[in-house]
């Protein structure tokens, strides 16, 4: 996969990424639409990494560091991509992201329904951690 090249994403990536991640990504979030990904990018323009393959986004991942804890969120990969190192690469870039910045731990949402994705995790050695449950509250906005 020579061709692949990674990247922070830039705020003229933000359309092609929402569509990408209807098509790519399981499960929606609150925060999935223009104002709330501009957001994350304004606020940390390297936490959303891209992977592109000969121009074609073809995976995604962010890679939120809020100074204490690392948190990876949005890995997705093309459908038809799959199984060819993307997520891989993707992980390993926000991994040294983390490194850099001082992390020590990263952890990772993962939708419980997501039987592929547990897998893809587990891969790349990450484990569940059943002693949490995450807890949330949507605010009114």
């Amino acid at each position: 996969m020579t061709d692949l090249r990674i990247r922070a994403a830039t705020p003229d990536d933000l359309d092609t990424v929402l569509a990408f991640w209807k098509q790519a990504a399981e499960g929606t979030s609150i925060s999935d639409d223009r104002d709330g990904v501009e957001r994350l990018v304004t606020r940390d323009p390297e936490a959303l990494i891209l992977a592109e393959l000969d121009g074609e986004l073809v995976g995604t991942v962010i890679a939120g560091f809020d100074g204490w804890r690392c948190h990876l969120y949005r890995l997705a990969v093309h459908p038809e991509r799959r199984r060819r190192g993307i997520g891989a690469a993707l992980l390993t870039a926000a991994e040294e992201r983390f490194v850099r910045l001082g992390g020590r731990r990263g952890d990772a949402m993962v939708l419980v329904r997501n039987e592929t994705a547990q897998h893809a995790w587990r891969a790349a050695g990450y484990a569940p951690e059943e002693k949490w449950r995450r807890w949330v509250k949507p605010f009114a906005g």
